[in-house]
């Protein structure tokens, strides 16, 4: 289930390694989305959140994230 703080995180954590280390997660390439996809999520909430982030950008939603970003309560927890 997508929650309103999922939206929330993922238009406001960082990447916190790799090649686009510190671009916001809905910000990241699609090819690199789908690189992992290819070669396995992170764990955690931080896979959980890539995962949604190519799903909303598949769709082509990623702008209604715009409203969101630099949003209270955003960091990872």
């Amino acid at each position: 289930m997508i929650s309103e703080q999922h939206l929330i995180q993922l238009a406001n954590w960082q990447m916190p390694f790799g090649r686009y280390a510190g671009r916001v997660l809905i910000d990241l390439p699609e090819e690199y989305l789908f690189w992992f996809e290819r070669k396995g999520w992170p764990e955690g909430r931080l896979g959980e959140l890539l995962q949604l982030a190519l799903a909303i950008r598949i769709e082509g939603q990623e702008k209604m994230l715009e409203p969101l970003k630099n949003h209270r309560g955003a960091s990872p927890s």
